[in-house]
C-alpha cells in the first residue's frame, strides 16, 4: 500500500461500519456548519450595506469583476437571505444535489464583499472551506456512508495541510528566526494599541507581562506555537488526532492570552472534528433516528 493509500484509509475508514452515534454526530456536525455559514452570511451583509463604501483590498472573484456592486441596493441583504434558504434545503436535503455548491458561491462573494477593507480572520476561512467538502461530497460521493466520511476526512486533511503549510510560510517568509521574541513583543504592542483604541484602557495579562519581560520566555512561546503548527499533519492519523487537536487548541489559548486574537468558530470546529465523538454516542445510542436516515 502506498504511504497516499495509507493517509486515505486513515482519513476517511472505508473499511469502519458506519454506526448510529456516526450519522447522529455528523449532522450535529453539519448543524453546526450551517449555522455559522447563516450567521457570517448575514453579519457581512449588514456591514457590507452600511459601512463598505469602495474596495480596498480584492480578493477572490472580486478579481474578475466589480464587488462594490454588493455595497447598495440591498444587494449583501439579499445574498444572506439566499444563503439562509439553500442552507436550510441542503441541511434537510430538500433540493438538489448541487445546492451546496451554490452556497459556497454565493458565501464567497458575501465573504470578498465584507472583507474587501482588508483585515480577513482566521475562523470564517474554516467555516468556508467546510462548505466547500460538503459541495464536493454532496455531488461526488451522495452515497450516505461516502458523504460523512468524504466531508468529515477532507475537513480533516485539509486543517492537518494548512497548520503545516503556515509553519513553511513563516519559515519562508521570515527565516529560522521567525520564533525571536521580540516579534512577540511587536505583536503584543499592536494588539495594545487596538485595545486602547476600542476600550480605553489595556492592563497586559500575566503571560503577556512574562513575555514582554524577557526575550526568552517570549521566544520559547513563539517556537512552541511554531513547532505545534509544524506537527499539524500529524491529525491525518486517527490514533494520534486527539492529541494534536489538544496541542492545537492549546496553541489557539496561547495566541488569545498574548496576542488577544479569538478564534471561537475555528476552535469550535477542532474539538467537534478532531476527537472520535461518535464513540461516546454509541455508548447511549443504539439505533439510527429514522429522520437522521433521511436527512443523511
Amino acid at each position: 500500500m502506498k504511504w497516499t493509500e495509507k493517509i486515505s484509509y486513515q482519513l476517511f475508514e472505508p473499511d469502519r461500519d458506519q454506526s448510529p452515534g456516526e450519522v447522529i454526530f455528523f449532522k450535529l456536525f453539519e448543524l453546526f456548519v450551517i449555522y455559522y455559514t447563516i450567521r457570517f452570511a448575514w453579519e457581512w451583509g449588514i456591514y457590507t450595506e452600511l459601512r463598505n463604501t469602495e474596495v480596498v483590498l480584492a480578493l477572490g472573484v472580486a478579481n474578475y469583476f466589480d464587488i462594490s456592486i454588493f455595497f447598495e441596493n440591498y444587494l449583501a441583504i439579499i445574498n444572506a437571505a439566499f444563503i439562509t434558504i439553500l442552507s436550510v434545503a441542503c441541511y434537510f436535503r430538500l433540493g438538489y444535489k448541487w445546492q451546496y455548491m451554490v452556497v459556497m458561491v454565493l458565501l464567497h462573494v458575501q465573504y470578498v464583499a465584507r472583507f474587501s477593507q482588508g483585515e480577513i480572520p482566521h475562523s470564517q476561512n474554516l467555516i468556508g472551506m467546510s462548505v466547500l467538502c460538503f459541495a464536493i461530497g454532496a455531488i461526488w460521493f451522495p452515497d450516505k456512508k461516502q458523504m460523512p466520511r468524504f466531508v468529515m476526512g477532507s475537513i480533516i486533511f485539509f486543517i492537518g495541510l494548512g497548520y503545516t503549510s503556515a509553519f513553511f510560510a513563516k519559515l519562508i517568509g521570515t527565516g529560522i528566526n521567525w520564533y525571536d521574541g521580540r516579534h512577540l513583543w511587536l505583536w503584543i504592542g499592536e494588539k495594545s494599541i487596538d485595545i486602547l483604541s476600542r476600550e480605553g484602557v489595556y492592563n497586559p495579562n500575566f503571560l503577556q507581562s512574562m513575555a514582554l519581560q524577557s526575550t526568552a520566555v517570549a521566544s520559547v512561546i513563539l517556537l512552541i506555537g511554531w513547532f505545534t503548527e509544524f506537527i499539524g499533519f500529524t491529525m491525518w492519523w486517527k490514533k494520534i488526532r486527539p492529541y494534536t487537536t489538544a496541542l492545537l487548541i492549546g496553541m489557539h489559548f496561547g495566541i488569545t492570552m498574548t496576542m488577544n486574537i479569538r478564534f471561537d468558530a475555528f476552535v469550535i470546529q477542532l474539538i467537534l472534528v478532531g476527537f472520535p465523538w461518535y464513540i461516546l454516542i454509541d455508548r447511549y445510542v443504539k439505533t439510527t433516528p429514522r429522520m437522521l436516515q433521511k436527512w443523511l
